[in-house]
């Protein structure tokens, strides 16, 4: 217990009376080595408990015996989530050395956590996501009455990204976050999209002058993988003072332009082409890379949370439940990305199931004891 006790501390635990004769500690401890091990509810960190018993003993006391999957679910509607993520904050801090800079910020809706009798809909949270170390840094739920951009602030002041780069999609593309990004040291690649016409068009003119591209720096990848061929060009010029004295964009000092090309086995081909705002002139080669990095959220984050871990399919409905839930699959994500034997996380998951010292294993690199 000595060992993985310093992974809580400082989670406040909210319960009272009666409902604190179980130990704080121990029942998230048997529900991290639950999830790790596929469990998916409450019901199932109640079950995981019963039928590990005697290994749990091992290092808990577990002097009332093992929660009821109620006391599991009281427990997680009343968490904190802000006060419960400094679990999530405090297993990534030693491993922000490792980061390339690339910090992905994107939103995400639990589909089945929507409550008709309340008229609370889905919860949807944005999350921060390192792409070189696959790890989730933090993440803010969206209030019911706004919207993903009014969370994003909130986001950033959790993380540190002083000397990295944010990358976000367009509806992020905004004045205030940029500014906000700017001011905690940050660099932005914002996707540029319509819902800031006036600047989108204007770059979008400057990027289809033959004469202007020319002088652009300029990079491309070609990668081919079952059968498709895709081909990706990046442009990207500093020599923006027009566009500057137009539109004032808090810490705007480049802009770049993404083409990707697509050809089929069929032969058939499609085209996409993306425009974005940066803070820093990044050479065209680091552009694209920045660009790619954000686009690899949704495989390596989202795809693992709902095919690997069935997120979008989970019924938790009420009070913190969800959003806390949520947490615990991510801290138990990032334990199993730390852990440094190769392999998927779906195969990580299933080794967890299979063999308790494995489980002890991941907790341990991930808590460096």
């Amino acid at each position: 217990m000595k060992e993985f006790s310093p992974l809580f501390e400082g989670v406040y635990d909210p319960r009272r009376s009666n409902a604190t004769r179980y130990d704080l500690h121990e029942m998230l401890i048997i529900g991290l080595l639950s999830t790790l091990s596929g469990g998916e509810t409450c019901s199932d960190m109640a079950l995981y408990g019963r039928l590990k018993e005697d290994f749990l003993r091992r290092f808990l006391t577990l002097r009332h015996g093992i929660p009821s999957h109620d006391a599991f679910s009281d427990l997680f509607n009343a968490l904190d989530p802000e006060n419960f993520q400094t679990v999530l904050l405090r297993l990534v801090k030693d491993f922000a050395d490792d980061l390339d800079g690339v910090i992905a910020i994107d939103g995400k809706a639990l589909r089945r956590s929507f409550d008709k009798a309340s008229k609370r809909s889905a919860l949807h949270l944005v999350q921060a996501f390192a792409s070189s170390t696959q790890l989730v840094l933090g993440q803010v739920a969206v209030n019911e009455k706004s919207n993903e951009i009014t969370a994003m602030p909130k986001l950033i002041e959790l993380l540190d990204i002083k000397g990295r780069i944010v990358t976000a999609d367009a509806m992020h593309t905004q004045r205030s976050t940029s500014e906000t990004i700017v001011k905690a040291g940050g660099d932005y690649v914002l996707a540029l999209k319509g819902n800031q016409g006036a600047i989108h068009e204007d770059v979008k003119l400057f990027f289809n002058d033959d004469e202007q591209i020319k002088l652009c720096d300029m990079a491309q990848t070609i990668d081919a993988d079952h059968g498709r061929i895709e081909t990706r060009i990046a442009h990207i010029t500093d020599d923006i003072e027009w566009l500057k004295e137009s539109y004032d964009w808090p810490g705007l000092c480049a802009i770049g332009k993404v083409t990707g090309l697509r050809e089929t086995p069929d032969g058939k081909t499609s085209k996409h082409t993306r425009y974005y705002l940066l803070s820093t002139a990044l050479p065209a080669e680091r552009f694209l890379s920045a660009v790619r990095a954000h686009w690899s959220i949704e495989n390596s984050l989202h795809w693992v949370l709902d095919v690997t871990m069935n997120e979008d399919v989970l019924r938790n409905r009420t009070e913190n439940g969800p959003e806390n839930l949520a947490l615990m699959r991510r801290i138990a994500l990032n334990i199993a990305r730390q852990e440094p034997s190769k392999g998927s996380v779906r195969g990580k998951i299933k080794q967890a199931a299979w063999s308790v010292e494995f489980t002890l294993d991941m907790i341990r690199a991930a808590v460096k004891v």
